[in-house]
């Protein structure tokens, strides 16, 4: 199999040990109607550090199967709200308590 590489949403974490599932979206064109549809599969992914939470923005990579349904690790993290929200807390914080 070629090396694939996409990029999706983690939709649940937290259920299995190292194992995140990542929903990725593709759009396809209706044959008769020409409108754009949107198409999404779920696909089990390796998370060895169990760092992925919800609603992050991942890339995904295909490997070698891990387990009977997991074929794809974790290669980036995009976009993190959890972090975001986490760091920005922490600098409220730290301004207050400096006034």
């Amino acid at each position: 199999m070629p090396p694939m590489a996409f990029t999706g949403t983690v939709t649940k974490v937290g259920c299995m040990n190292k194992t995140a599932t990542v929903t990725v979206s593709r759009f396809v064109i209706h044959k008769v109607t020409g409108k754009r549809i949107e198409r999404s599969t779920k696909i089990l992914t390796h998370d060895e550090h169990n760092k992925l939470r919800l609603n992050d923005r991942v890339i995904i990579r295909n490997c070698p199967p891990i387990s009977a349904r997991k074929r794809f690790k974790l290669e980036n993290v995009i976009h993190s709200p959890e972090t975001e929200r986490e760091l920005t807390h922490s600098v409220s914080t730290t301004e207050s308590t400096t006034r």
